[in-house]
């Protein structure tokens, strides 16, 4: 490997598309970046044959054999422990001894998690690890976190979310200033459970932070904070809903149009509108979503993604070691 690329382990077993699109982003993104090497972990005889007939940008694809798989179904920490030559847990060994600068999976979110603490290990000064995702909404795209990796959360884990997102916001979103707001159940300072108002106090007095107070869950999609800060119970669960929404609409307006021929008809006037809104809101172009708190830029992709979507996540990594974000960041051990 050239020392001066960035290298990145990609998992290439996880996922529903996994190994074919995995390694069809793989390629994409070696396409695309002229100073990235790319680690494919897991079964060698199906990458091979994924990537057959291909032609391998500049030999920056490499293949590190492993024989396991993790399944969504496993309890994440027992596996990782467990399955030492799994494919997920190969890519972050890689990340541990600084064979990689990062790694991408479309894997289990508890896994990856698990391994982020497990394996690669927590940043000095950082208690629990908090997993981030873009929110695209009407007037911006948003960072939420945490959105499932620590589900139950103290004030002091709060604030430290608010300085990774901070931080991420500024370096990887390209917000200047970035306006932090704790998701809670109301906008008055009295709302929120005995969690959500120590972390507004912490929040509020730290002298690095632009704190804008509370956001509710009705204004996310109107882009109301650049980070929103909650624990990855709430999070993950507004996360879902956003998701299941969206692909609801998309379903009964699919349903209504094919009931009607004036509908068919006006739909074909309407598809590139309708197009375009569903592609603002596609997750595949906002690539993955960043580990943080942990030593290395480890990133969760989509568990359905496919190539394109592996490239977005990809970038991501790519850019987060570009900026060297865990380098800069600022907690206080206590």
């Amino acid at each position: 490997m050239n020392k001066k690329n960035i290298v990145i382990a990609l998992d290439a077993m996880g996922g529903d598309n996994a190994p074919g699109e995995i390694c069809a982003g793989a390629l994409k993104a070696c396409e695309k970046y002229d100073d990235i090497e790319i680690v494919l972990t897991g079964d060698s005889e199906k990458i091979k044959a994924c990537l057959l007939g291909r032609q391998i940008n500049n030999s920056r694809i490499h293949i590190e054999h492993a024989s396991e798989i993790i399944d969504p179904d496993e309890h994440p920490a027992n596996a990782i422990r467990k399955k030492k030559n799994s494919s997920l847990r190969v890519a972050m060994e890689m990340v541990r001894r600084g064979d990689a600068q990062g790694c991408v999976s479309a894997g289990s979110t508890g896994a990856i998690v698990a391994g982020g603490v497990l394996v690669v290990g927590r940043l000095p000064g950082v208690d629990r690890p908090a997993l981030g995702v873009p929110i695209p909404s009407v007037e911006k795209v948003s960072l939420m976190l945490d959105v499932g990796a620590t589900v139950r959360c103290t004030p002091k884990n709060l604030l430290q979310f608010a300085l990774m997102g901070e931080l991420y916001s500024k370096k990887i979103m390209n917000v200047k200033n970035p306006e932090i707001k704790l998701l809670s159940n109301g906008t008055e300072e009295i709302k929120g459970d005995d969690t959500v108002l120590g972390a507004r106090e912490l929040i509020e007095k730290h002298e690095k932070l632009n704190f804008g107070g509370y956001i509710e869950g009705n204004d996310v999609v109107w882009g109301k904070a650049d980070v929103i800060v909650c624990d990855g119970f709430n999070g993950n669960i507004a996360l879902k809903l956003g998701e299941g929404i969206m692909q609801a609409l998309k379903s009964l307006l699919t349903d209504e149009v094919k009931k009607s021929f004036m509908a068919k008809a006006g739909m074909v006037l309407l598809a590139p509108v309708v197009k375009k809104l569903w592609t603002r809101f596609n997750y595949e172009q906002y690539g993955g979503s960043p580990l943080l708190g942990v030593n290395g830029a480890v990133i969760k992709a989509h568990g359905r993604s496919k190539s394109p979507a592996i490239l977005s996540a990809v970038s991501v990594a790519r850019n987060f070691i570009y900026e060297k974000v865990n380098d800069q960041l600022e907690i206080r051990e206590e």
